[in-house]
């Protein structure tokens, strides 16, 4: 995987700006702990981390290709091109000549044969910068689906850059500002692309490349979802799903260092774990290493709730045994989730105050127990998106509703056990009025639906449901692809998920919903694609979300906690809370009815404290 960063400047010399690009690379460290190096042009400079999954001598960075002594290219690049042996092999035909045996150079010299028309032969997750000096050009590349980050901050002068915003945050000329806009993004969970929060500063979409010349900066796309007539029956889609998840996962189980799988024992980990498994043991690799997330006693003293009926363990255990994986459970309690350190930990990671709450700390905490046993770990993360699996796709009162479905569902306010289903509660009236979240949300719902593609004459249920999905795909998913791959990397664990290969998601795409669903249930497709490699007891369970902690202990640790925040004179947050609400939560016990709402003060609060930002509201 790995972090990497840059500064471009056409009126400086960057020959002399080793300081700052230490700076910058510095704090990706933790994305690349195994080495780092920064290269120094007249007007480029560029930064990276490394965490070694392929060619661990070899493939090094920046990474140049040279020839008679000039530099022809250089790269700073994060991820994983899985198909990098067959394009290596075809380039090899056509000439080009390899030192490493990393899939890096062989994206270098992809660029070098065919140009900015490389992106489209290329199968995987990464996010990357390539300088041609010749030219004095930047390109920066973000895969398809948005799976590794990439933020940019143009200047008048040129283009700052980096894997995550504290890379750039970390360049003198930058200050950490938030706009009411910004503000308004950061606290819905509404992920729109593009969007970064801070000032000034934006990502690079999923499928786009952008290109900086000493004219100014250009945006292109290279990929996204098309509407294509769907005309396999329904034996053979399932069957095409499955060829499809095989190729994918045994192309995801390269690496040179030690592999595991997330398994939660639903249906979309256990399907990757046995799959894995019967591709290890094809490899003769030996046994697939599998993790779960467990809270302590929680599995004896489940209590289940609309969300969740059934607890993982179970479903982990019944499918590590069926695969023979080699498996452990990494248990979590309430002490470690209300322990600063981690709280700091998964806010820095994020560089903003907002998320799933202790969803996020624990899931930091499972990433940071697996990498001290293994490098790479394979998740089913996204099979919810692609193959319709969330309860509101399936309920006709947010499958309606004029918003995003899982805003009308509550579902996300609720993730935690809150009662009251709104996160935003203990917020100041007059902060809410003016960052106006409800026309925020409705004006960037507008946007996504008017992206939509469609088949023309299909309309109805059909139509609507090719909505959602759509929605699911460019805006849900990228809330979470974003917190496993800030989780992960906080921690230097590379997390692959082959559920986001672009050529899985553009079939299931265009699938119709009647075969998505077409025995009555949720992720249809998915279950009959994998259920020979799965116990019926997983095959048929009933979706299950992310777990999160019952411990009334930790409810009360959060009210302790936000008692403390407001006992502080000084405390940032102060001024964005209405006072009224925050005292009847504390009177009332705080409890799982404000749990989320209190989890995005102590957010907001950290934030504004360690990244010193700027409201302009």
């Amino acid at each position: 995987m790995c972090g990497i960063t840059g500064w471009i400047s056409y009126d400086q010399d960057l020959t002399t700006a080793r300081g700052t690009l230490d700076a910058m690379t510095q704090t990706q460290a933790c994305r690349g702990p195994d080495s780092g190096g920064v290269w120094l042009d007249t007007h480029a400079a560029l930064g990276h981390r490394r965490l070694a999954v392929i060619d661990i001598e070899g493939g090094k960075q920046p990474m140049l290709v040279q020839q008679d002594g000039r530099t022809l290219l250089a790269t700073t690049y994060s991820g994983e091109v899985y198909n990098y042996r067959e394009l290596r092999s075809e380039l090899a035909g056509r000439g080009h000549v390899f030192r490493t045996k990393s899939d890096t150079e062989v994206v270098l010299h992809a660029y070098l044969e065919w140009g900015e028309a490389f992106t489209e032969r290329l199968n995987g997750m990464y996010a990357f910068a390539l300088w041609d000096p010749r030219k004095e050009e930047l390109l920066l590349v973000r895969d398809r689906m948005g799976i590794k980050p990439l933020y940019y901050y143009p200047t008048p002068d040129g283009v700052i850059f980096g894997s995550e915003p504290k890379a750039i945050l970390a360049h003198p000329s930058v200050r950490p500002v938030v706009d009411a806009e910004g503000l308004a993004e950061a606290v819905t969970f509404v992920k729109t692309p593009g969007h970064a929060i801070y000032k000034g500063m934006y990502e690079l979409r999923p499928g786009h490349t952008a290109r900086v010349r000493r004219s100014g900066l250009t945006v292109r796309k290279y990929w996204g979802l098309e509407a294509r007539e769907h005309t396999d029956d329904l034996d053979t889609t399932v069957r095409h799903v499955r060829e499809l998840l095989d190729d994918i996962v045994g192309r995801q189980l390269i690496a040179d260092v030690p592999l595991c799988t997330l398994l939660s024992g639903g249906l979309d980990s256990s399907a990757i774990t046995a799959l894995a498994a019967k591709g290890l043991a094809e490899q003769g690799r030996g046994a697939v290493r599998s993790f779960s997330v467990d809270f302590a006693q929680q599995t004896e003293n489940f209590r289940p709730d609309d969300l969740r009926p059934t607890p993982d363990g179970p479903y982990a255990h019944a499918l590590a045994e069926h695969v023979r994986s080699e498996h452990q459970d990494i248990v979590l309690d309430s002490a470690a989730l209300m322990e600063p350190a981690n709280r700091a930990a998964i806010v820095t990671a994020r560089d903003l105050p907002v998320g799933l709450g202790e969803g996020d700390t624990s899931l930091y905490l499972l990433f940071k127990a697996i990498r001290e046993q293994s490098t790479v770990a394979l998740s089913g993360e996204s099979a919810d998106e692609i193959f319709g699996g969330y309860r509101w796709f399936h309920l006709p009162e947010t499958v309606n509703a004029d918003t995003f479905p899982w805003e009308a569902s509550g579902a996300l306010d609720s993730f935690a056990g809150s009662e009251n289903g709104g996160r935003v509660s203990l917020l100041d009236r007059r902060l809410l009025d003016k960052i106006d979240i409800t026309g925020y949300q409705d004006a960037r719902y507008r946007q996504a639906l008017a992206e939509v593609p469609h088949i023309p004459g299909v309309t109805g249920v059909e139509k609507r449901m090719r909505e959602i999905c759509y929605l699911h795909l460019t805006r849900f998913v990228q809330f979470l692809l974003d917190r496993k791959d800030r989780a992960s990397m906080a921690v230097g664990l590379e997390v692959r998920v082959p559920f986001c290969d672009h050529r899985l998601v553009e079939y299931v795409f265009n699938t119709p919903w009647s075969m998505k669903t077409f025995d009555g249930r949720e992720k249809s497709l998915l279950r009959a694609a994998t259920r020979d490699v799965l116990p019926a007891k997983v095959a048929d369970r009933v979706k299950s979300p992310y777990p999160s902690i019952q411990d009334p202990g930790y409810a009360a640790a959060l009210r302790t906690e936000l008692g403390r925040v407001i006992a502080d004179k000084d405390a940032p947050v102060r001024a964005l809370l209405d006072t009224q609400s925050v005292s009847t939560a504390l009177d009332q016990g705080a409890g799982e009815t404000y749990r989320m709402a209190t989890e995005l003060v102590l957010g907001l609060d950290g934030w504004l404290r360690d990244y010193g930002v700027s409201l302009e509201l």
